[in-house]
């Protein structure tokens, strides 16, 4: 029993099959269609090496990092200024670096969250680079793949419309050489149709 090939669908047979109809704009669209398409599977190939990429660093960022507990030397404080747009909890506080040594510094809740209602001798939790300087804290592995993801599907989206405001301008301006082509050809033939002269 032979089999039937299922028929192609029309926007297809347009682009595609073999159609007298098929205008020259229409093998130009069909071009730029292709095109778009595989700029956009380019695009989405780059966004799993961009995702994977921001996940390296930030793995490779909180592997330079260290945990340390620091003393406050006074509870916190919020501070703030008339040239500071968001006011910070701040405190001061001491911590001991990797060869024993002890520092002082200020902390603040970006660098250390457990600032926030801490009182005079409460230890808090920070993290250090190679130097001593407190670090935000690192996020954990489903904040580092969260992040990878978000990336990634930002690339994407917005690569899909800038595709998308390309193909737009596009039909706009193909579309009107289209009318202004029709036009010229019913300007040819619409006297021969109407009774006007």
């Amino acid at each position: 029993m032979p089999t039937m090939s299922r028929p192609r669908p029309r926007r297809a047979r347009l682009y595609l099959g073999r159609n007298d109809l098929r205008r020259p704009s229409d093998r130009v669209e069909a071009g730029v269609v292709g095109a778009l398409s595989a700029v956009f599977c380019t695009v989405i190939a780059a966004a799993v090496l961009l995702a994977g990429h921001v996940d390296q660093v930030q793995h490779a960022e909180a592997a330079r990092l260290r945990p340390a507990l620091a003393v406050l030397s006074e509870g916190s404080v919020l501070a703030g200024g008339p040239f500071t747009p968001v006011a910070q909890i701040q405190a001061q506080a001491t911590w001991r670096l990797a060869n024993g040594a002890e520092r002082a510094g200020l902390l603040t809740s970006q660098t250390a969250p457990g600032v926030d209602g801490a009182r005079a001798g409460t230890s808090v939790p920070i993290w250090l680079n190679r130097a001593g300087d407190p670090q935000p804290p690192p996020p954990g592995q489903a904040g580092i793949v969260a992040n990878a993801i978000g990336a990634g599907v930002t690339f994407v989206v917005s690569a899909a419309l800038v595709l998308a405001g390309c193909y737009w301008l596009f039909r706009l301006a193909l579309d009107r050489h289209r009318l202004a082509g029709w036009g010229r050809a019913w300007a040819d033939t619409g006297p021969q149709w109407t009774s006007r002269p």
